[in-house]
């Protein structure tokens, strides 16, 4: 049936809110990994976001701070942030719809309420809950194989959980090799630190080995500003001969996160990477030399994204997802996604959370069906107003499109 126009932004919000989406790339970790993941209210306030905003709104210095306990810089950050000033930022804001989701005080000068109750959540329980008020059904992790703790879980024999995905991230071995090549070898790999010839052998042999351990949907690395394909360097080598022949011969996808610049501010910790424009000519040359193999290609600059477009309608085999970190704002996802639409119909996945603490995932989520909702029902319009009328059906083949089968169809997941 024929939406007539002034109703297609409530059909849009209806079927938006009525459909489970997949979060494609999250830090979260399912329950049988134990205390890897990061969930209550402490975890909420001292996300690097907010550490950074606490250092411009407080005197308070890096080092003092970061010499305090967890819970005393939670209850800074508190003071700061949300009872000497109002939390009107992004990231602050999103800590006021946790607390209002929960239904838990967002005024209160201290936080013995909120602190009571996560600590009578078991997680389990609690997953489930994020996940229903979130509207996700199911959520990428990112599974670091060097990370001592979690290869240990693994090697256990950690258990599946059908609402959480492995991912095997490679950010230590691409991007950190003279770092962490020792790891590898210490796993019984034969690498060495010049990433020579034997070394892609070894690092092969070791991707393997984790790839059948992990059952991943994709392998990940997010790389510099600088990153640059073909390259005569650890990177380069090690992507070119290991990685992506791994991926090939795995039949899994590529999701490459371009464009962070790590520590412009030391001093800041987590908190003080950055972010640079890319040379995406080195994203078409792997894209043309990989025609056999999907990348799921995520690009941080804003000043990409319009050169990331045009890429993405030349090659069938990237699938641009997300907003990611710094872009994931309301007035530049506005932006972005009005773009990709505009280029690229509904082959895209418009957003991914990014996720380091579990209850992020209700405010982004939110975020993300209020930002949507207004730009999809204006597409429709236009559409309707140049000859073609849309029916609720077509807005939900639209939004399965987006937020399920792409990632789906790019993953060969069921």
């Amino acid at each position: 049936m024929e939406i007539l126009s002034n109703a297609l932004l409530p059909a849009v919000q209806r079927v938006l809110n009525a459909t489970p989406f997949i979060d494609v790339h999250t830090h979260l970790f399912m329950p049988s990994l134990g205390r890897l993941g990061l969930w209550g209210i402490d975890e909420l306030l001292t996300y690097h976001y907010l550490e950074a905003e606490l250092f411009r709104s407080s005197a308070v210095a890096p080092e003092q701070y970061f010499a305090l306990s967890k819970r005393e810089q939670a209850d800074l950050i508190w003071r700061a942030l949300f009872v000497e000033n109002e939390p009107i930022s992004e990231a602050t804001r999103g800590v006021v719809a946790v607390l209002h989701g929960f239904g838990l005080p967002v005024t209160s000068p201290d936080l013995k309420a909120a602190r009571e109750f996560f600590a009578s959540r078991t997680l389990d329980e609690h997953v489930s809950q994020v996940f229903e008020l979130s509207g996700i059904d199911i959520a990428a992790m990112t599974n670091d194989p060097l990370d001592l703790a979690e290869a240990a879980l693994w090697k256990a024999g950690a258990g599946s959980d059908q609402r959480f995905l492995p991912v095997l991230r490679l950010d230590r071995v691409l991007r950190d090799w003279s770092e962490h090549w020792g790891a590898i070898r210490a796993q019984g790999f034969d690498v060495d630190e010049h990433a020579s010839p034997a070394s892609l052998k070894g690092v092969r042999r070791f991707l393997d080995h984790w790839i059948g351990i992990m059952r991943p949907v994709y392998l990940a690395c997010s790389l510099p500003d600088t990153f640059a394909f073909p390259e005569d360097s650890p990177c380069g080598r090690l992507l070119a001969g290991a990685v992506l022949p791994a991926c090939r011969d795995a039949k899994l996808p590529l999701s490459l996160m371009i464009g962070s610049r790590r520590q412009i501010n030391p001093r800041l910790r987590l908190a003080g990477d950055g972010a640079g424009r890319a040379d995406l000519r080195a994203l078409e040359r792997l894209l043309a030399g990989f025609p056999d193999i999907r990348f799921l290609v995520s690009i941080l600059s804003r000043e990409n994204q319009h050169e990331f477009c045009v890429c993405a309608r030349k090659f069938a085999n990237l699938m641009p997802f997300g907003c990611w970190w710094f872009l994931n704002n309301p007035s530049v996802v506005e932006e972005i996604t009005r773009e990709r639409i505009e280029m690229l119909g509904a082959s895209f996945i418009p957003q991914h959370s990014d996720a380091r603490v579990l209850e992020q995932l209700i405010y982004k989520w939110r975020n993300t069906r209020r930002t949507l909702a207004p730009i999809l029902a204006n597409a429709y319009r236009l559409l309707a107003e140049d000859g073609r009328a849309v029916s609720e059906d077509a807005i939900q083949r639209d939004v399965t499109r987006m937020f399920r089968a792409n990632f789906t169809l790019a993953t060969g997941i069921q």
